[in-house]
């Protein structure tokens, strides 16, 4: 399938639908506005293809970048073309998929994260602390968890809220793993409150970090 092609489906699916609620999310009017189901319908009929992938990604069209994480392999761009990636992201719901199907993935990924972890940029450094989230669930060792604490402590208020999603995701996830941790990080997640009044959908927990916290434990056994 040409680029052409790609683009003639994705603005024969979009919708004023779903232009207005990617807008809402930070998407820009660069869009056709297709839903995400119909997205991967066509990602599956194309399968792999990163020659594609990186004209897709090129247009900063909302809906051919999101196409392009699902027919892109991680190994196919280098650090720095990833890190420009995650830089020109102008969405969470953008950046989440970029994390979630390339960047986790990445063969250079501890380096980016380590990197990133110091970046002032809101995209990396919510990248980065994506990323620490990660570890800290399934592989901490190495990690100095307190120092963690101590940075989500003193930076989070201030943080762009882009990055104060995954710094509270990383929150959490030493509060739900680490039980010598635990009290400390329920005790910062009250004193900061971010998130205490978010609203949540009946049967989803609350991304409030002593709430998320205390639920995960209680669910574990823990």
């Amino acid at each position: 399938m040409t680029l052409e092609e790609t683009l003639a489906k994705l603005k024969k699916l979009g919708s004023e639908k779903m232009r207005i609620q990617n807008k809402k999310a930070g998407a820009d009017d660069n869009q056709f506005g297709v839903k995400m189901g119909d997205i991967r319908v066509i990602a599956k009929e194309i399968k792999t293809d990163n020659a594609l992938a990186g004209s897709l990604w090129k247009t900063g069209n909302f809906d051919a970048m999101m196409l392009s994480l699902l027919i892109m392999t991680p190994k196919s761009v280098s650090a720095d073309e990833l890190e420009q990636m995650v830089k020109s992201v102008k969405s969470t719901h953008l950046a989440d998929w970029l994390n979630n199907y390339i960047v986790k993935e990445h063969p250079d990924k501890e380096s980016l994260r380590k990197k990133w972890m110091t970046s002032k940029e809101r995209w990396t450094a919510r990248a980065g602390w994506s990323l620490t989230s990660g570890r800290i669930a399934r592989e901490p060792d190495g990690l100095d968890l307190e120092a963690l604490l101590e940075r989500i402590e003193s930076e989070m208020p201030k943080a762009p809220p882009e990055v104060q999603w995954t710094m509270n995701s990383a929150l959490a996830q030493i509060g739900i793993h680490f039980p010598a941790l635990r009290k400390r990080a329920i005790s910062i997640g009250e004193k900061l409150g971010v998130y205490r009044d978010y609203p949540v959908s009946k049967g989803c927990t609350s991304p409030f970090a002593p709430i998320w916290i205390n639920e995960m434990v209680k669910r574990q056994g823990k």
